[in-house]
């Protein structure tokens, strides 16, 4: 049951937010945004091993990326729960670089709740109450469940 409501979770995970991102002309930073961009495409349609290259490589042209930490975690965790370290600390790194992220925040609390952390999760809930109260609603109903559950949103946050 846990594994179906999972899947379903993992599924959801289109939206408006997932669109990619314009790339800056003229600018150091077009290079990771067209990276970034190429790995939305793979994200979208669930290659998540090629995304993770794609992510991975805007990231090693610019580290500060937020939402490429997102969607490398994302990535990662859809992958193998052997990635789960992993995947956190990209949702960490994420959220320390854009703290009002809250796709972050939602998809770091969900990956908690599966961690068996119900107490940061509720912490990462919290937090969302304050950025986005329906996805805090959805984050709730992924706690309750522990971690298997169903979270409507973006997966690839759109850079402001």
């Amino acid at each position: 049951m846990a594994a179906a409501a999972l899947a379903l979770f993992c599924t959801a995970a289109r939206a408006v937010e997932s669109d990619p991102l314009p790339v800056p002309a003229d600018s150091s930073r077009a290079r990771s945004v067209t990276a970034y961009n190429a790995g939305v495409k793979l994200l979208l349609d669930r290659e998540f091993a090629a995304a993770q290259a794609r992510f991975e490589a805007a990231l090693a042209l610019d580290e500060s990326f937020a939402e490429a930490h997102n969607n490398l975690a994302f990535c990662l965790r859809m992958q193998s729960s052997r990635n789960y370290e992993r995947a956190l600390a990209h949702y960490e790194r994420a959220i320390a670089l854009k703290p009002g992220l809250a796709v972050a925040y939602v998809y770091r609390g969900a990956l908690l709740a599966q961690m068996g952390d119900v107490v940061r999760a509720r912490a990462d809930h919290a937090r969302l109450l304050s950025l986005d109260r329906d996805l805090a609603a959805q984050l709730d109903a992924v706690i309750v469940h522990g971690g298997a559950g169903y979270v409507r949103g973006g997966v690839a946050a759109q850079v402001d």
